[in-house]
């Protein structure tokens, strides 16, 4: 057994990788149904988190946990390169700063949230490039040809919500970031799973 294969993933990286998208998710979506009025398909998820909405509060506490999770995954995510572990932790602090820099009503912006956004799309697109390994002892989804993949699928979806989120006129934005939310939650998970798996069958 490889020394990366002994290193392994820890199960709480697999957990929280797996669970934070869903508890996110499903609570964006309970949150946007809760305000009468708000359309998810036009608006963004910051404005559910924004000081003149009636689920501020709940919506904070979601991008919370979402940051909890990135932090348990830079820790026991082992078999991930330094840099991209390091990458992922700075992604959760990017998601405390959007969360604690609000954006002050649904028809003004923050810079400061802005810039925590952006730094944390940018990151979550990034990552794999920084995680990956080479080696015939790398699990397939960290090596380079997946991660380049990985990263160029990440980028697209990131390219085309960005493009809208500058459009004001756009009317799909809100669904637009919520594919990137997703895509970018998810593939985390994914990529954990494919290499635990992987990892297990070449004990």
């Amino acid at each position: 057994m490889s020394e990366l294969a002994a290193r392994g993933i820890g199960k709480p990286a697999l957990w929280a990788a797996t669970l934070a998208p869903l508890i996110t998710s499903i609570g964006y979506v309970i949150a946007g149904a809760s305000w009468q009025g708000y359309d998810p398909v036009v608006k963004a998820i910051s404005d559910l988190a924004a000081d003149d909405s009636p689920v501020q509060l709940y919506v904070s506490i979601l991008f919370l946990v979402g940051a909890t999770s990135d932090v348990i995954v830079s820790h026991f995510a082992k078999v991930f390169a330094l840099p991209g572990r390091i990458a992922i932790l700075l992604g959760a602090v990017a998601t405390i700063g959007l969360t604690v820099f609000t954006t002050p009503s649904q028809e003004t912006s923050s810079t400061p949230h802005r810039i925590f956004a952006s730094i944390s799309f940018l990151i979550f697109t990034i990552w794999p490039l920084l995680a990956m390994r080479k080696g015939n002892g790398v699990p397939p989804m960290l090596r380079p040809a997946q991660s380049i993949a990985g990263t160029l699928l990440l980028g697209a979806i990131s390219i085309w919500f960005l493009t809208l989120w500058l459009d004001p006129n756009a009317q799909i934005m809100g669904l637009s970031e919520r594919i990137v939310v997703i895509v970018q939650a998810v593939y985390p998970a994914f990529v954990l799973w494919h290499s635990y798996l992987w990892l297990r069958k070449q004990k």
